[in-house]
């Protein structure tokens, strides 16, 4: 029998997000209806055909979806990505398992980008791998270190997985590192996996920036993949659509032939809506929308850390949908499990406690990770509750001896 961990930033979400009033812990844009989607798009025509029999449909995803897809990544530069280079899944989750399954196996070793998805370093230790925590910190802007990645490498490493945007920091991986990553990957001959799923939501990048962080498919280097997904920046989560992409087509292959042990296909009604909202002009219309929203509730986000600045810090995060705060009293960390219990019970507002979901061992003491990309009246009133606790409720939390 496989043993795995648990889920612990999903068993969080399980217990407790059907009863927060003001759910802050979401890491999706605020979702939209496919009457919303039809306004974006600006046509009349049903998104839906309601006369189309329901089969099973395209094993792979439709042509017209995956060529959707690799426009995606065509729009930031990579114009030799086509239909064949993407495989498309039940959401970014399975695309993730399915690439870490079909690529890993005992014996082999991992180094993870840290802090991040527990999917990602869970399921490699699930399947027998070695796994090395590649980690940054508050301290350095959550920023990864080459020098340290060529200390970690071992003669069996297999593959080297990044999440980039990074949940939850809100963190981005800029094309120069992103370069020496692919250069030692090369020199080595190991498989760069990147979780992708938060872009192309860049909304808060440094104005000296040139550009908007490249895809791990922007560089000439074959053994790459690239997961993505509809749910977070594309607000549609409730379709549960994702996929696989890479410019070796080998590894297209060996994921599809896992995939059919997982799934026949995706719905033809997801797969129609998300062929529909990567179209033109609606993803356009869709990005900008959600990138407004980002910035604005990120802007009042950033007002309530200042107002309580020496009792919340971060380090602001530039792209998608996630950032990770510290609270802290009396100069050390709060109990964040204890705070953010009491605080939902109290307010009804819901965050993440980092050192249980994101941590392990003692790190992350006194972070939450929180969703800021709601619909905005839920940020509005959500800041109202947390303000209210913290002046009305914060003193009963504990520190962290």
């Amino acid at each position: 029998m496989v043993k795995i961990k648990e889920f612990a930033v999903e068993q969080w979400m399980d217990l407790y997000e059907n009863d927060a009033k003001h759910n802050l812990a979401e890491t999706c844009c605020a979702s939209i209806s496919l009457d919303d989607l039809k306004v974006l798009s600006g046509q009349q025509t049903d998104i839906v055909n309601h006369s189309q029999k329901q089969v099973y449909g395209a094993i792979r995803g439709s042509s017209a979806l995956r060529s959707n897809i690799a426009n995606l990544y065509a729009m930031n530069g990579c114009k030799d990505i086509s239909e064949n280079n993407v495989l498309v899944t039940n959401g970014a989750i399975q695309a993730n398992f399915l690439a870490l399954y079909t690529n890993i196996g005992p014996g082999d070793h991992v180094i993870c980008h840290y802090p991040t998805y527990q999917q990602l370093y869970s399921v490699p230790e699930s399947l027998g791998a070695e796994v090395s925590l590649w980690k940054t910190s508050a301290e350095t802007g959550w920023q990864l270190d080459l020098t340290e990645l060529k200390s970690l490498i071992k003669p069996n490493t297999k593959l080297i997985i990044l999440n980039n945007p990074q949940n939850p920091t809100g963190a981005v991986l800029c094309r120069k590192f992103l370069q020496g990553v692919v250069d030692i990957a090369r020199s080595y001959n190991i498989i760069i996996h990147s979780d992708e799923v938060y872009r192309p939501l860049f909304h808060s990048l440094d104005s000296s920036s040139p550009e908007s962080p490249p895809s791990i498919l922007d560089f000439q280097y074959e053994k790459v993949i690239s997961t993505g997904s509809m749910s977070k920046a594309f607000s549609l989560a409730g379709i549960r659509l994702g996929w696989i992409a890479s410019r070796d087509l080998e590894i297209i292959e060996a994921c599809a032939a896992t995939r059919h042990y997982t799934l026949i296909s995706v719905g033809q009604i997801d797969d129609n809506i998300a062929t529909h909202a990567l179209s033109s002009p609606c993803v356009g219309n869709l990005l900008n929308r959600n990138v407004q929203l980002a910035k604005q509730n990120l802007e009042d986000l950033q007002a309530f850390i200042e107002e309580f600045k020496g009792t919340v810090s971060w380090v602001k995060p530039q792209a998608g949908t996630t950032a990770f705060v510290k609270f802290i009293k009396n100069g050390q960390p709060v109990d964040e499990v204890i705070f953010c219990q009491k605080l939902q019970e109290k307010s009804g507002v819901m965050f993440v406690p980092g050192s249980q979901c994101f941590g392990e061992g003692e790190d992350f003491k006194g972070f939450v990770r929180i969703g800021y990309v709601p619909e905005r009246q839920v940020m509005v009133d959500g800041l109202k509750a947390l303000r209210e606790f913290m002046y009305a409720g914060y003193e009963e939390i504990p520190i962290i001896q």
